[in-house]
């Protein structure tokens, strides 16, 4: 009968290509993955694996189970986590997928206490700037920004993220402040690409009043806390989250460029790969992070607004 731990040590080697790689990516002696390897090359009656002094390569049977790999994996640990759920408190381990700048100013914050209440769940953090596979890389939950794609996953949303337009005091020193909305596309501005590798647009609200500012980025940067480093260090203006920013305002580090101008919010979704029943791992997750993601508590409170 297959392992599932040695499939998802399979999954780690095929992926990384290296039988050392996968240990020290999932924290196991090396002789474990070469074992967990031999046991499922046996149960197989195939080789998966070609091995050199200087590469791993896959055999076209290794690179067929690798294709399948991921849906065998996740169906197996849902199926184990639900059921372990069902006789006590959720246990097990849960991979969770987010960007860079949520997972250190959010997820550290909020993580600690999770664990105190589910000591048995064990934790996956993948922090990327780009968006994980949610199916091919096995994730359980991915914590996803701003407009979804139309994918056909699950989505729930737990809050939004207030932004202000931010920019150093030196930089307003060297250039002037901007006097209008308008005049924001005369300044040096720091954004992310959009979907399609293009500038956005930044929106506004004020009152019944809105705007829409067609930016062209001086730098165009895929990361929102190089984006905050960027402003605070003078680079020009930019957008940028509350809980990042806050402090720092008040502090009178970096201005509120517009303060009588809100930039458009945006939504926080814990987004899921299937609509079948959440295993109770995930479910105790979301329902930690909906309970925790309230107005005025940890990351949805900045001192601007309370």
């Amino acid at each position: 009968m297959l392992d599932l731990n040695s499939l998802r040590m399979f999954e780690r080697v095929a992926s990384l290509k290296s039988f050392t790689a996968a240990a020290r990516a999932l924290g196991v002696p090396k002789s474990n993955v070469s074992r967990a390897i031999a046991r499922l090359e046996d149960e197989l009656g195939t080789r998966l694996f070609q091995r050199t002094t200087r590469d791993v390569v896959l055999t076209l049977t290794g690179q067929a189970l690798l294709e399948r790999s991921p849906d065998v994996i996740a169906n197996l640990s849902e199926t184990m986590d639900y059921v372990r759920g069902l006789a006590g408190k959720p246990r097990g381990l849960l991979k969770i997928s987010a960007g860079v700048g949520f997972g250190v100013n959010v997820l550290a914050e909020q993580l600690p206490e999770f664990l105190l209440l589910y000591p048995d769940i064990e934790i996956a953090l993948d922090l990327d700037s780009r968006s994980a596979d949610l199916v091919a890389d096995a994730v359980d939950v991915a914590v996803r920004m701003g407009p979804l794609p139309d994918s056909g996953m699950v989505a729930v949303k737990i809050g939004e993220i207030r932004r202000y337009l931010c920019a150093a005091p030196a930089y307003l020193e060297r250039r002037g402040r901007p006097s209008s909305i308008e005049d924001i596309a005369q300044h040096d501005t720091i954004d992310m690409p959009g979907p399609n590798g293009r500038a956005r647009p930044w929106t506004f609200s004020r009152g019944t009043e809105t705007a829409r500012v067609e930016t062209r980025p001086r730098i165009s940067v895929n990361e929102a806390l190089t984006i905050h480093r960027l402003v605070a260090n003078g680079a020009g203006l930019g957008l940028l989250s509350g809980y990042i920013c806050a402090p720092q305002i008040a502090a009178g580090q970096l201005v509120d460029v517009f303060p009588d101008w809100s930039p458009s919010a945006v939504g926080v979704n814990l987004v899921f790969p299937s609509r079948r029943e959440l295993s109770p791992v995930v479910r105790a997750f979301v329902d930690y992070m909906k309970e925790v993601s309230r107005p005025g508590n940890l990351w949805m409170k900045d001192t601007l607004t309370l």
